[in-house]
C-alpha cells in the first residue's frame, strides 16, 4: 500500500522516505482535528459501539456513513462517506482506534454545479469518495453519476478545501479511487461506471494519472470486467492499493443487499487480475458486507471498513479485522465471515480514546448549527439568522411546495443516530403570516411531521401531517389542537425496525400525536430527521421560527 497506507516493508523506496520524514512535523499539525464548540461529545453516544473492556461491536457507525473510506496518517485515522445531494458534502470523522469516531467537518461547502443541486438530489451528487492522503495533502475523489469525477484538496483535515476540480466528466462515472505508487512515482485513477446513466456496469477503467491529480494521461483502459467472471455482477466501488509488489482493487460485487466484497490483484496496473471472494455474509446476520476502505495501524494491524445496508438506517458501518493467508490474500473478519464482537484494535500507549459517536445533540449557539447537519440541497442566504443567544432562527421561506417537504431544499437534515432513540426540540414560530409552519420531520420516500401552523385567525396550532410516498401532498394524521402561546416542545420516539411515534407538549404534558409509522429510506440513503420553516407563496418576509434545545436519548 502505498500514499495513504503503510506498509512497514523493507522495499519502500528511498525517496518515499525522505518525502515521510520532510513531511512528518506538517502531516502531524495537518492532522489535528477541531471540533464545533458545544456539540461533539456533549452527551453519552446513543450507540456505543466501545464495550469499555478492550472489545467492541459492530456496526461501529450505526448510522448512515454510506460508502466509508479510510485513512491512516500519523496516530490518527480520518473516514469520510458519500453525501450524495445534500449540503455541506463529504463529512469528515476522526477516530484514534477505528471504534470511537467524531465529525470533525465537511470537506465540500456546496455542490458544482450548483444549479443541479438547487432542489434535492437523493440520487445524484457524491456518490462513493475516496480518501487519501499523499505528497503532503489529503486528497478526496469522488463520482457525480451525472457530471463526472471531481476531487479537492486540502494540507489539513479542516481545510480550507479547494474548489471542486472536475478531473474526468462523462455520465455515469462512479467510485473513483487514486493511487500515488511511491514505489515508481506514478499516479493511478481506477473508477466504476453506473448503467443508470451509462448503459454500462459491471467494470472497472483504469487511468494514469498526473501526480497533482488533477489530469489523466491516457483514455483509460478496462482493467478488470466484471461479466468475464463466472457468478460476479454489479461490480464497483473500487479501492486501489500497492501492497507486496502487488496493485490491490479492493472491490465489492452482487448489490448492496445480498453481495459480497472481493479483491484483485496484479503485478501490473493495466492487469490481468486474479480475484478472490474475501468478505461475504455466510452464517451471519450481516447482509451484502461490503464497499469500504483498508488501512494498516501504526502497531501494523490490518483493518477493513465496510457498509451494512439497513433499509431506513441506511448503510450502517462495520470494522473487520484483517490477515494475509499463506499465498499472500487478504482474509477479513472471521474467515471470511463478518464478526460481531471483537478485540479493539492496538493503540499508542497512553490512556484509551474515551468512548465517543458523532454529534447529535445541539444547542445551536449563536444561532449556529453542528457539522452533523445537513441541507436538503445547496443552501441559499437568509435561511437562517445569526444570533447572540442560543437556539437556531430559521425563516419561513415562502414556497409553493410547501406541502411536500420531499421538495424543500431548505430541510435541515440529520441521520437516525441509532436503531433506537428519542429526539426532542423546542420550536416557537414567530411572525404572523397565516400558513406559515414549522417543525421536526422525518423524511425519506414517505414523511411525516409534527409542529406549530398558523392559522387565517392567526392562532397557531400543533399539527400533524403525512404523505405516503405515491402522495403529491400531505394530509392530517392527528386533529389540530391550539397551542396558546406559539410553543411546543417535540418529540419523535423511534424503536427497532424505525417504527416512530411522535409526541409534544404544548404547556399542558407530553401527548401522544397520531399512530406509530415507519420511516422509509430514499433511493440510496437512509430515513432522516429534519427541522424546516416554510410560508406559502407571496412577498415580504414569511416570518421565522425558532428551535431550541436539540437532544437525542
Amino acid at each position: 500500500m502505498t500514499g495513504t497506507h503503510r506498509t512497514g516493508t523493507p522495499d519502500a523506496a528511498p525517496a518515499h522516505r525522505a518525502r515521510t520524514q520532510a513531511h512528518r512535523a506538517r502531516t502531524e499539525e495537518a492532522a489535528t482535528p477541531v471540533h464545533h464548540a458545544g456539540t461533539e461529545g456533549a452527551a453519552a453516544p446513543v450507540h456505543r459501539a466501545d464495550q469499555g473492556d478492550g472489545t467492541y461491536r459492530n456496526p461501529v457507525l450505526a448510522a448512515d456513513w454510506s460508502d466509508p473510506d479510510v485513512i491512516a496518517v500519523g496516530d490518527d485515522f480520518y473516514l469520510t462517506a458519500s453525501s450524495f445531494g445534500r449540503a455541506p458534502g463529504l463529512p469528515l470523522l476522526h477516530s484514534r482506534d477505528l471504534v470511537n469516531w467524531t465529525l470533525v467537518g465537511h470537506a465540500l461547502e456546496r455542490l458544482e454545479p450548483a444549479d443541479a443541486f438547487a432542489a434535492p438530489r437523493h440520487d445524484g451528487g457524491v456518490w462513493a469518495p475516496a480518501l487519501r492522503h499523499a505528497d503532503g495533502r489529503f486528497w478526496i475523489f469522488w463520482g457525480d453519476p451525472d457530471h463526472g469525477i471531481q476531487q479537492v484538496s486540502a494540507e489539513r483535515i479542516t481545510g480550507p478545501w479547494t474548489a471542486p476540480h472536475l478531473v474526468k466528466a462523462g455520465k455515469g462515472l462512479i467510485d473513483p479511487c487514486p493511487l500515488w505508487d511511491d514505489e515508481t512515482g506514478e499516479a493511478y485513477l481506477v473508477h466504476g461506471w453506473a448503467r443508470s446513466r451509462s448503459g454500462v456496469k459491471n467494470r472497472l477503467t483504469g487511468h494514469r494519472m498526473s501526480r497533482d491529480g488533477r489530469t489523466l494521461l491516457d483514455e483509460g483502459v478496462t482493467i478488470v470486467d466484471g461479466d468475464r467472471i463466472p457468478g460476479w455482477f454489479t461490480l464497483e466501488g473500487p479501492k486501489l492499493y500497492r501492497h507486496d509488489g502487488w496493485f490491490w482493487i479492493l472491490a465489492p460485487a452482487g448489490g448492496v443487499e445480498t453481495g459480497w466484497q472481493g479483491a484483485f490483484r496484479s503485478r501490473d496496473f493495466t492487469g490481468p487480475y486474479e480475484e478472490r471472494i474475501v468478505l461475504a455474509q455466510g452464517r451471519t446476520g450481516v447482509n451484502g458486507p461490503h464497499q469500504g476502505g483498508w488501512v494498516r495501524t501504526r502497531a501494523g494491524e490490518d483493518w477493513f471498513l465496510h457498509f451494512q445496508s439497513r433499509g431506513p438506517y441506511g448503510r450502517v458501518v462495520h470494522l473487520q479485522p484483517m490477515t494475509w493467508d499463506g499465498d499472500g490474500w487478504p482474509v477479513i473478519g472471521d474467515r471470511g465471515e463478518p464478526v460481531a464482537r471483537h478485540r479493539k484494535p492496538a493503540v499508542p500507549a497512553g490512556p484509551p480514546p474515551p468512548v465517543a459517536a458523532p454529534a447529535t445533540d445541539d444547542a445551536f449557539p449563536g444561532g449556529r448549527f453542528g457539522p452533523q447537519w445537513q441541507w436538503a440541497a445547496n443552501p441559499r442566504p437568509g435561511w437562517t439568522a445569526e444570533h447572540p443567544g442560543d437556539g437556531l432562527r430559521m425563516a419561513c421561506v415562502r414556497t409553493p411546495d410547501a406541502h411536500d417537504l420531499r421538495l424543500l431544499p431548505h430541510v435541515l437534515t440529520q441521520r437516525l443516530p441509532a436503531e433506537a432513540f428519542t429526539a426532542e426540540v423546542g420550536l416557537a414560530l414567530e411572525g404572523t403570516e397565516p400558513g406559515a409552519r414549522a417543525g421536526l420531520a422525518v423524511l425519506g420516500d414517505a414523511f411525516s411531521w409534527i409542529g406549530l401552523e398558523r392559522g387565517g385567525d392567526g392562532a397557531v396550532r400543533l399539527v400533524h401531517r403525512f404523505a405516503e410516498p405515491v402522495a403529491r401532498a400531505e394530509r392530517d394524521a392527528a386533529p389540530a389542537r391550539t397551542a396558546p402561546e406559539g410553543r411546543a416542545r417535540l418529540r419523535v420516539e423511534v424503536s427497532a425496525g424505525a417504527r416512530c411515534r411522535f409526541q409534544a407538549d404544548t404547556g399542558d404534558g407530553w401527548r401522544a400525536s397520531g399512530p406509530v409509522f415507519a420511516a422509509t429510506p430514499w433511493r440510496w440513503v437512509g430515513a432522516l430527521l429534519g427541522l424546516f420553516a416554510a410560508a406559502p407563496p407571496g412577498r415580504g418576509s414569511g416570518g421565522t421560527a425558532a428551535f431550541t434545545g436539540f437532544r437525542v436519548t
